[in-house]
């Protein structure tokens, strides 16, 4: 008979669990299970009534463990971590079952099936916590220094943030210049704003401060430590350049993007007269009284969106860039201003000028310029005419589909963003990406800035497609995580670690590959494993590889794993 006293709780999730899990037969199933003190459903766990109804419970029940069934737990790990912990409970004695992901939206067509898993799986959260024991996270002296890696304005944003907070700051730009994209462009929208301008002004408050140290032609070679503690190698004057090694607390990645190239031939990209939208506002800088294209005065002109971008998977570009429309707007509202006599048609799959973008789409469309929506599966045509000109063709499912060609002297490709390539950078700081690419970020709502390998933040558009107001602003959500991660002097690590027993270890020392944070070492051939606490993220790859089964994983002990498996195992009576 168990001693412990576990309270139970699972959750309707307001129906997105309980319209296909039975959610009083998982609680009747698991109500008797040893060791239940205390079991009950509620409609939103998350909710602070039921987190006070928790509570309470523990409080009043002297529960020493608790298990929530509910969603993942990247939604409410921490959450329900911080209900034991005001109740008094060790928040290591909490154990999250997702019977939302792995029940419910698994097996929708399939109600008890969904159910009889939910019981299998709530049995064995309940067998884990069962053999939890209370433990402390590890304490670590931060050091007070940042390294942001790119000095776009993303970069010189988040450095003059940290700075302001009293941070220093590394600050470190892969090309000559820094200032990424935005150095090279004129007016930007909607502030109206001159990029050259923007970075010269972000460049001179930098230089205000000293604090933050910029350095060009740099970039991290090698990173060693943890959150807090980070020592890090930095190569500045590019190959065969000097390297200098660095001790900081917290790294922020914001390298930017790259702009979709379409392929030769693609909607005639590479023929006179063929540009993207990245060449025709350098080109709309360079241009005096008259608009012109290869000497050629631009009396017509179109646009054709989504260049490379498509749903399937198979497309160069398979997502929706949302900031190419609103540019593509803007320069429309540009020309018109300047040249009024310039025809301007857009050629359009789908309009993404959203939230006060919209005004620039409505600008553009007020100052004549004439807008043709083709099918997707049917995208325009260019052609050559003879004299230089071009011809655009699409049929038009604004005039009931009808087919039209417009004659005109210039074509601009609107082209998204695509990640900017950096192998040696993920590997150097072990980033994940994402299917698109991209970084990416635990969570894009509840930890957007965040990355699994802990004290390293990314923002701007290294995370995806994004315009400057928006990179700026995950920018200073990035800049305040790290002071709030630094500023007071030290972090907590989580305990669920690896830990050795040193009575089984026979120093073969096989595991040291296994672990990509290098947590394992060994003083000399032959001698016991040690765990360094402070770099083991707790993955537990090295574990099954130990033949004489001297690894444990904290929280997931073999122990904990085999009554897990048995409750997996037992035959429910539903």
């Amino acid at each position: 008979m168990s001693q412990r006293r576990i309270g139970v709780y699972i959750c309707h999730c307001g129906g997105n669990i309980s319209d296909y899990v039975d959610v009083q037969a998982v609680l009747q199933a698991v109500r008797d299970e040893p060791g239940v003190a205390v079991a009950k459903t509620a409609q939103f766990t998350c909710s602070d009534a039921t987190q006070q109804e928790m509570i309470q419970d523990i409080r009043e029940q002297q529960l020493d463990g608790l298990v929530v069934a509910s969603c993942s737990p990247k939604l409410h790990l921490h959450t329900f971590r911080d209900v034991a912990r005001r109740a008094g409970l060790n928040p290591y004695q909490y154990t999250q079952v997702n019977i939302r992901e792995q029940c419910s939206w698994a097996h929708t067509d399939d109600p008890a099936g969904a159910t009889e898993k939910a019981i299998r799986l709530v049995r064995a959260g309940i067998a884990r916590t069962g053999l939890t024991r209370p433990l402390e996270p590890l304490q670590v002296d931060t050091v007070p220094r940042v390294l942001i890696v790119g000095a776009g304005v993303a970069g010189l944003r988040a450095a003059l943030a940290l700075a302001d907070v009293g941070l220093t700051v590394f600050l470190l730009e892969k090309e000559e210049r820094p200032g990424g994209h935005v150095a090279a462009l004129g007016t930007m929208y909607p502030h109206g704003v001159s990029g050259k301008e923007l970075v010269k002004r972000l460049l001179d408050e930098v230089g205000q401060r000293a604090s933050i140290t910029l350095l060009t032609r740099a970039e991290l070679v090698e990173k060693k430590g943890s959150m807090g503690d980070f020592q890090v190698k930095v190569r500045v004057g590019g190959a065969g350049g000097r390297e200098m090694d660095l001790q900081v607390g917290a790294i922020i990645v914001a390298t930017g993007f790259d702009t979709y190239r379409p392929p030769a031939g693609e909607y005639g990209f590479g023929s006179p007269g063929v540009v993207t939208l990245e060449e025709f506002n350098r080109l709309l800088e360079q241009t005096g009284d008259q608009l012109t294209i290869d000497g050629r005065p631009v009396h017509s002109m179109a646009y054709i969106h989504c260049v490379g971008a498509g749903n399937g998977a198979e497309a160069p570009v398979p997502y929706c860039s949302r900031y190419c429309c609103n540019a593509a707007a803007h320069a429309a509202a540009r020309v018109a201003q300047a040249w009024p006599q310039v025809s301007q048609y857009h050629f359009y799959r789908d309009l993404r000028t959203y939230g006060r973008y919209e005004m620039l789409a409505t600008a553009a469309l007020q100052a004549g310029s004439v807008f043709i929506r083709f099918p997707e599966e049917e995208p325009p045509q260019v052609q050559k005419q003879p004299g230089g000109r071009l011809t655009v063709a699409a049929r038009d499912l604004l005039t009931a589909g009808d087919q039209v060609a417009v004659p005109v002297d210039l074509v601009v490709l609107v082209t998204g963003m695509v990640p900017r390539a950096d192998s040696a950078l993920v590997e150097a700081l072990k980033l994940p990406l994402g299917r698109d690419g991209f970084y990416s970020e635990i969570h894009p709502k509840l930890r957007p800035v965040e990355t699994v390998v802990d004290g390293v933040y990314i923002c701007g558009s290294c995370q995806g497609p994004k315009n400057s107001a928006e990179s700026v602003t995950s920018a200073l959500a990035a800049a305040a995580q790290c002071a709030a991660l630094l500023k007071k002097g030290h972090v907590e690590l989580e305990p669920l670690v690896v830990t050795v027993h040193p009575e089984r270890c026979t120093g073969c020392g096989d595991c040291l590959t296994t672990c990509p944070y290098t947590a394992l070492e060994q003083s000399g051939p032959g001698a016991p494993v040690q765990v360094n606490r402070a770099l083991c993220k707790g993955c537990g790859g090295c574990v099954p590889l130990c033949p004489q089964g001297a690894l444990d994983l904290e929280g997931y002990s073999d122990a904990q794993l085999t009554v897990m498996i048995d409750a997996l195992l037992k035959e429910s009576k539903t």
